[in-house]
């Protein structure tokens, strides 16, 4: 097996795979990333885990998952992972989700919103998806609080179990994205998120999975 070639970069903790420098399975996961997420690069949080196939396997799985398939739509799942980074003060996935909930339809004003909104209740979202966010928020803030009436409201709100189990995994793999993200150097600016200066397509909101 050749040897991973990884370069140190000022403010990460780890070394990472640059994808010009990505062979093997690393390089095969690279361009599946690049393809799922219809980007011409690879998205600076899968590097930090880029020496370690095995594990870049399991995140990358993890995002699949949730973004390329699933119940709930693109929209609201993105919705979903960029409230759970705001409530962990993620930066860096704020910024990277913000620019899909854009690409989806989510809005300038929602997008906005969620930069300076404490509660699911500052938010511009109608009650169905505002009940939604309230599961969500409780599944980082106290997740070990939560009770049957508590999933009960979210269902009487209009979700089914399936969208309702869906979101909770979205935002669990968030609250693990974060700290991986935050823990390792790379969550505490929005301008470490590239995706976050991408310019949106003209022509509307996308459709499907990012």
């Amino acid at each position: 097996m050749s040897e991973i070639k990884v370069t140190t970069v000022p403010g990460i903790r780890v070394p990472v795979v640059k994808e010009e420098d990505a062979t093997g399975r690393t390089a095969e996961l690279y361009a599946e990333i690049k393809q799922a997420m219809r980007m011409p690069f690879v998205p600076d949080m899968f590097t930090l885990v880029g020496s370690r196939p095995d594990l870049l396997q399991g995140l990358l799985s993890g995002f699949g998952a949730v973004f390329m398939g699933g119940v709930l739509e693109p929209r609201v799942k993105e919705l979903v992972a960029t409230w759970t980074s705001q409530l962990n003060a993620c930066h860096y996935c704020v910024g990277t989700h913000s620019y899909f909930l854009r690409l989806f339809g989510g809005g300038e004003e929602l997008a906005a919103a969620i930069g300076t909104a404490k509660t699911p209740a500052d938010l511009p979202v109608d009650d169905k998806t505002r009940a939604l966010l309230g599961l969500v928020t409780a599944v980082t803030t106290h997740a070990h609080r939560i009770t049957d009436e508590d999933w009960a409201q979210a269902s009487a709100a209009g979700w089914r179990d399936d969208e309702l189990l869906e979101a909770v995994y979205c935002a669990s793999l968030f609250n693990f994205v974060v700290r991986m993200v935050d823990s390792l150097g790379l969550g505490t600016s929005v301008e470490s998120s590239r995706i976050s200066r991408v310019p949106l397509p003209a022509g509307g909101a996308a459709e499907g999975p990012a």
